[in-house]
């Protein structure tokens, strides 16, 4: 069994200063695969003092030179791939083609960045357009600072780069707190910078609970900027640690998001985008389309084809081949999701399919992927992120019924509308309170396209280069000429 009682900083692996030790779980297999460390306050302390030292030398750098570091960090990924699928799916309960996706997905995040270090050399001290003559201004681009970067457990490694891959393109260093749910995937990340010869202190990596270092990091009067995804609940947390000392801060919390089926589309096709924003991870993504709002002129046809998907669903053993779907990462999030339905039950709620139609695994955090229909706008199943394998529907009367109950939510992280009509559709995704909007197809996430939402959902911007402006401030150096 490994032992991750050590945490990362300054290039050392140093032991922890905590006492406590958390298991990590194969959710597949309900056994204990490691033991990591809680961590302790004075951990943050040593971490946040060596990126503050490492910080001199790494802002100095060209955008040019951080780039390549950047690139090598994608080449050992890239490298290690399968071996980290692997991990992944042991540690996190993913199947191995999603393992893969979230691979390839921070591969080619840190050779996006890359190449935005290299064009911020082209950026820096460009002359501003003024009306006033014989005086110049030239904006620049500088680090915020050291940055505390706090990830959750459902993407290991992907959430991961999509902060770590930005702050250090923009000159910044890092403490880096990965989920302890999930914390042998993320363990690379300290492997590969010993292996690239990333310069000391430039990233440090922190193993531990909310308790031992995530509040601690969020707190630390040495940290300059604070970025969280995580819950709604934390999240609020850490930007109240970050007001009392007016740090800067960006959130990516919950989401319901909607996925709107028209009448003129196909209920088969649709079907499987609906499928795919749902089901993709056991339920496990924020982003999740897990609210369906159907026309009724289709909705019996879509319902139909959508219990025949999920009675075609296998699940088992995620590191198994032909596995559609495996566990939920851990026994406390499956106990959240059976809290939910049980809910549903006390509400009788009308189920198209849920765990009476299936038989699950003997083992693992399974929940059977559940259909719900004509599931009341009041109640809690339709309003709260479940995080689950749960998709609640309801059929609407005309597109602005459900533009309207779409909207309807505390959250406006993601949305997907189906329409054979492409600018309708487009219309449609015009007036939806989302901060990505996917058109007749499936999620998809590219390192070019900005990820964050509306109203609760959060704050800021992570991917693409606002990601990167994330991690800046602009300064402007102004004179007579």
């Amino acid at each position: 069994m490994q032992q991750l009682d050590q945490q990362f900083i300054d290039n050392r692996w140093t032991p922890s200063r905590g006492e406590r030790c958390l298991p990590v779980m194969d959710p597949y297999r309900e056994v204990v695969i490691a033991e990591v460390s809680a961590g302790h306050p004075d951990d943050v302390d040593d971490a946040v003092a060596a990126a503050q030292r490492a910080l001199p030398a790494w802002r100095a750098l060209s955008g040019a030179e951080r780039a390549d570091y950047l690139e090598r960090f994608a080449d050992a990924l890239a490298r290690r791939r399968d071996e980290l699928v692997r991990l992944s799916s042991s540690n996190n309960g993913k199947v191995l083609a999603e393992a893969g996706i979230d691979l390839d997905d921070a591969i080619a995040c840190y050779r996006y960045y890359a190449g935005q270090a290299r064009e911020l050399d082209q950026r820096q001290g460009r002359l501003v357009e003024l009306e006033m003559a014989g005086v110049e201004a030239r904006c620049y681009h500088d680090p915020v600072g050291v940055v505390g970067l706090i990830t959750p457990w459902n993407f290991p490694l992907v959430t991961s780069a999509w902060k770590l891959a930005p702050a250090l393109a923009a000159g910044c260093t890092a403490v880096l707190k990965p989920s302890e749910v999930t914390p042998l995937p993320e363990r690379a990340l300290a492997e590969i910078a010993l292996e690239i010869g990333l310069p000391t202190g430039v990233l440090n990596l922190l193993f531990g609970d909310g308790v031992g270092i995530g509040a601690p990091l969020a707190a630390h009067p040495g940290i300059d900027k604070v970025s969280f995804t995580g819950s709604n609940r934390v999240g609020e947390a850490v930007m109240h640690a970050a007001a009392e000392r007016t740090a800067d801060v960006s959130l990516e919390l919950g989401g319901k998001s909607p996925i709107l089926v028209m009448e003129d589309a196909d209920p088969e096709q649709a079907a499987d985008w609906v499928m795919a924003g749902i089901y993709f991870n056991a339920g496990q993504i924020c982003s999740a389309t897990s609210r369906l709002l159907v026309h009724e002129a289709i909705a019996e046809p879509l319902y139909a084809a959508l219990a025949s998907r999920i009675d075609a669903l296998t699940l088992g053993d995620p590191q198994t081949e032909g596995t559609d779907m495996g566990p939920l990462t851990s026994a406390r999030q499956r106990e959240n999701v059976l809290a939910y339905l049980a809910v549903a039950e006390r509400e009788g709620l009308r189920a198209v399919r849920d765990a009476s139609h299936r038989q699950l695994p003997a083992k693992g955090y399974f929940v059977a992927p559940t259909l719900l229909r004509d599931v009341p706008t009041t109640s809690r199943l339709w309003q709260e992120e479940i995080f689950g394998p749960v998709l609640c529907a309801r059929s609407v009367a005309s597109e602005a019924e459900a533009i309207e109950l779409a909207n309807a939510s505390d959250f406006g992280l993601a949305a997907t509308v189906v329409c054979a009509d492409r600018q309708r559709a487009v219309r449609i995704g015009r007036q939806l309170q989302a901060g990505s909007v996917w058109l007749n197809g499936e999620q998809l996430v590219l390192p070019e396209t900005g990820w964050g939402g509306f109203k609760r959902s959060g704050i800021g911007r992570e991917l693409g280069p606002w990601g990167l402006s994330a991690y800046l401030a602009v300064k402007h150096l102004v004179g007579p000429i």
